[in-house]
């Protein structure tokens, strides 16, 4: 079947779709979420997987996208999950899941079995105490338990994300290095975004990457691998064992490569993780819309896509809505 390329004002391929499916969480992460909680999203509000599928079917069979990931809130957390995945993996794309990893233990083999390929595991201190301080939960145990259970069930690759933040966590970079060496995950490091919900971030709290690379390099000799049209840069162990890779979304973003969109969990359409725009796609499945009536509304959302988030700039503007709400 042919493709249409969807392609932005910059030149720039649209191929990657990021799908929130929840706003929900199993955890009230201390940057992710305020302590007092949120007001979730009515579940009929929601997109259902009939919706979801059909706006993914439209985006790699007309417009050849080749990625999809599921995103929250906490993906793990939306009820029958597998079904979701078992319907997305007919699509023939890189089908992929980040997670808190808290329920994965459970959760890990129906996944697997329903098509998921791979899998990101967000978490931000091997520590106990300060994971508790992270998310309100005494949960580590179980997020390593759920990395091992992603290994036992033939995910590949399992990555861990870790946002890096100064004061918080800036010093576990090597022992994160050691971690995944030993368990044969990919370890990537990523820059502390202005998307925390309490409104926290400041620029003195982002951990540079390079500042990341020289730590580890350090204590464990690193060397670049030649960087592709991914986001991450990603560094080989000088022994042969294993790998890590850093994101630099904020000192060295990548927004001249970028290919994503995301769809939230109630189906707004958004053109970047920092967009104040958001166009609603949840109208158009619900009502008696045509497929190409759908794939007008994504073109021309994608024609506002815009070159790139400027953080640091004067004229940066923090968006509304945090992470949680917008999807990884």
């Amino acid at each position: 079947m042919s493709t249409t390329d969807l392609v932005d004002p910059f030149g720039r391929t649209v191929r990657d779709l990021r799908i929130s499916i929840t706003d929900r969480c199993n955890f009230r992460c201390r940057y992710c979420m305020p302590a007092e909680g949120m007001t979730w999203v009515p579940r009929d509000e929601l997109l259902s997987f009939e919706e979801i599928e059909r706006f993914a079917r439209v985006c790699v069979r007309h417009f050849g996208f080749d990625g999809i990931r599921l995103t929250g809130g906490e993906p793990t957390v939306r009820a029958h999950l597998p079904k979701l995945v078992e319907r997305l993996s007919t699509l023939g794309v890189d089908l992929a899941l980040t997670t808190n990893g808290a329920t994965l233990r459970n959760q890990a083999r129906a996944l697997a079995d329903a098509g998921l390929k791979r899998i990101n595991i967000s978490l931000d201190s091997l520590k106990r105490d300060r994971f508790f301080e992270l998310t309100r939960r005494d949960e580590l145990g179980k997020v390593l338990e759920g990395i091992d259970a992603a290994l036992e069930v033939g995910l590949s690759p399992v990555k861990l994300n870790v946002v890096m933040m100064r004061g918080i966590n800036d010093d576990e970079a090597v022992d994160f290095s050691r971690f995944g060496r030993e368990k044969g995950v990919m370890v990537r490091f990523i820059e502390f975004m202005p998307l925390d919900a309490g409104g926290e971030w400041s620029m003195d709290r982002v951990v540079p990457a390079e500042e990341i690379v020289e730590s580890i390099n350090a204590a464990l000799p690193i060397e670049p691998i030649v960087r592709n049209n991914e986001p991450a840069e990603r560094f080989r162990f000088v022994d042969g064992v294993g790998e890590v890779g850093v994101i630099a979304s904020v000192t060295r973003p990548f927004c001249d490569n970028c290919d994503r969109v995301r769809l939230t969990a109630e189906g707004m359409f958004r053109t970047c993780l920092f967009a104040h725009r958001e166009f609603d796609m949840r109208r158009t499945l619900r009502s008696t819309s045509t497929d190409e009536e759908l794939i007008t509304a994504i073109t021309e959302a994608v024609g506002t896509k815009w070159a790139g988030h400027s953080i640091g700039e004067v004229h940066f503007i923090q968006p509304a809505r945090g992470m949680s709400q917008i999807g990884g």
